[in-house]
């Protein structure tokens, strides 16, 4: 009988595993749960015989994968995989997809809970701004972008985009102005939300030259990765300019450092909660499953995002 282990040191919500058991079960599979594991050795122990694995922002490197002999792919619940080693899957014959769009609502309406947060002054009683009005450049036009943009409309926000990958033409088509190169979209925008993965591309990307691009009152805001925020110039640009502020749900290596210096002009949520609700959580999860039954009886790859095995 397949096998299909969900390891997850932060499990999913009950709810979720019931329906990912569902999904299982009812395809004639055995489902296998490691939650809350604290040692890399437990993974390692649990992988030996499972044909097919669903995880979260667990871990899955060359030890892992060359321990798991019978299995044939993962499956990350969320739309990053850089916590897993795709080479080393590749090399192992392992499929690994992701689950594209499950948590983007989850992540958009984080991007606006931080960015009221930030200009009413993290809620001090201090006078603050709206965000009626301004300009909000959205970087990469994937799902979580395209959902910044539905809600920035009902805040009244005057919404631009760039992605190099997305036609001009799709933005437009949703009312959104788009732009015709990254620094365009720092220069006219007081405010800029990334949703670019971290590639050896985009890693440390946003740069001390593109930060000093933006206009007075500038505020960027990461629900991304933290990789593609150059740290050094994070810190640079926090100490040159007064009126620049930045708002991120992954925190920087030298978090502790920029939290101490600009307490006003500083956030980061204590823990990455982008995509902890329940929606997102039940989302994410039930759709691995259902991704991982189709492989397993159909061979169907839509999802892969590693090479060809």
């Amino acid at each position: 009988m397949t096998k299909v282990l969900i390891a997850t040191d932060k499990p999913f919500a009950a709810i979720a595993v019931k329906g990912i058991r569902q999904e299982v079960e009812n395809a004639g599979m055995e489902l296998v749960l490691l939650e809350k594991y604290t040692e890399k050795k437990q993974l390692v122990e649990a992988v030996k015989e499972v044909d097919a694995l669903i995880i979260r922002s667990d871990i899955i490197d060359a030890e892992v994968l060359n321990a798991a002999q019978q299995l044939k792919i993962v499956v990350r619940a969320g739309a990053g995989y850089d916590n897993i080693d795709l080479n080393a899957a590749t090399a192992c014959g392992v499929c690994v997809m992701n689950t594209p769009g499950q948590n983007s609502n989850a992540v958009a309406e984080l991007v606006f809970g931080l960015l009221v947060y930030g200009v009413r002054g993290y809620f001090g009683g201090a006078s603050g701004t709206e965000l009626k009005d301004k300009k909000l450049g959205i970087l990469a036009y994937g799902n979580v972008g395209r959902n910044v943009a539905r809600i920035a409309k009902g805040f009244g926000m005057d919404i631009y985009a760039f992605d190099p990958y997305t036609p001009a033409q799709i933005i437009e088509n949703d009312g959104v102005k788009a732009v015709a190169s990254v620094e365009d979209l720092f220069r006219t925008c007081a405010i800029v939300s990334l949703h670019i993965p971290a590639t050896e591309e985009t890693k440390n990307s946003i740069n001390y030259p593109l930060l000093s691009l933006m206009p007075k009152g500038a505020i960027v805001v990461n629900t991304a990765r933290k990789e593609v925020v150059d740290e050094s110039a994070l810190a640079r640009i926090l100490e040159e300019r007064q009126d620049f502020k930045y708002l991120s749900d992954v925190k920087p290596g030298i978090d502790a450092e920029l939290a101490a210096k600009y307490p006003d002009r500083y956030f980061a949520t204590p823990k990455k909660v982008g995509a902890q609700t329940a929606e997102a959580n039940i989302n994410a999860g039930i759709a691995a499953a259902k991704q991982i039954v189709d492989f397993i009886r159909n061979g169907n790859i839509q999802f892969k995002v590693n090479e060809s095995v």
